[in-house]
């Protein structure tokens, strides 16, 4: 799969009525299995939602190769696109897809107040694991034709956590967990049930002029949807 369908996520991107739950989707031999979603699913307590991939492969065992410098760096993420709207992580009101991420970059750390690897430097921590929150935009300029909403820092509208990049990005600091073939994470959501979302694997690319788009979804592995329809509904737990 080449490339996003904008107008899908855009149509999928309500609350809907609570007649589904997880996402499953079948094992391809195509896709590298550390990103080779086989099922998705999302619950909420009411104050917390749950946000779980489970792989065919080990979750978080392939990672980018550094290249070495920020302009053209890989990112490789799980990602579960939402129909929460962007105002409910801190961002501009109606502003694009509100999506969770689970990313690893080599390159680059973009959580500046966060010690992911326990060092004492809060600076160096980009290729482990770690939490965002994105907006993705429509960008036919990505390979993918999708991006991370580009931002101005101080004029638009921005979480207090974010990294102050040029990116609609939040380093909120939730730790993602991975558990064999499960990665999960789980963020602070009021009134998450019934919401919608999907799950997808990808590679974004830093580009390599240093201007907008900034960061490109350039590659898909899998949506755990087909189709990104977002048939997953946040379901309150039991």
């Amino acid at each position: 799969m080449t490339r996003f369908v904008f107008a899908a996520l855009l149509a999928a991107g309500t609350s809907l009525p609570a007649l589904a739950h997880d996402i499953k989707s079948p094992v391809d031999d195509a896709v590298p299995p550390a990103f080779d979603i086989v099922v998705s699913s999302a619950t909420t307590d009411g104050r917390l939602a749950t946000f779980m991939m489970e792989l065919a492969g080990e979750a978080g065992s392939q990672k980018p190769e550094a290249v070495g410098q920020l302009k053209g760096a890989k990112v490789a993420a799980y990602v579960w696109p939402t129909g929460l709207d962007p105002a409910v992580a801190g961002f501009a009101a109606g502003s694009g897809i509100l999506a969770l991420a689970v990313t690893a970059h080599p390159d680059f750390d973009d959580t500046p107040l966060f010690d992911e690897n326990g060092d004492g430097d809060p600076a160096n921590d980009g290729a482990n694991w770690h939490s965002h929150w994105v907006v993705l935009a429509e960008d036919t300029a990505c390979g993918a034709g999708l991006k991370v909403r580009d931002v101005s820092p101080g004029v638009d509208m921005l979480p207090a956590t974010a990294p102050m990049l040029p990116l609609a990005l939040d380093s909120p600091g939730m730790s993602p967990l991975f558990d064999g073939k499960r990665v999960a994470i789980t963020v602070p959501v009021a009134d998450g049930e019934t919401v919608s979302f999907d799950a997808v694997t990808s590679e974004l690319t830093v580009n390599e002029t240093g201007q907008a788009p900034l960061l490109c979804v350039t590659g898909v592995y899998d949506v755990a949807s087909g189709d990104l329809s977002q048939p997953g509904v946040i379901m309150r737990k039991e």
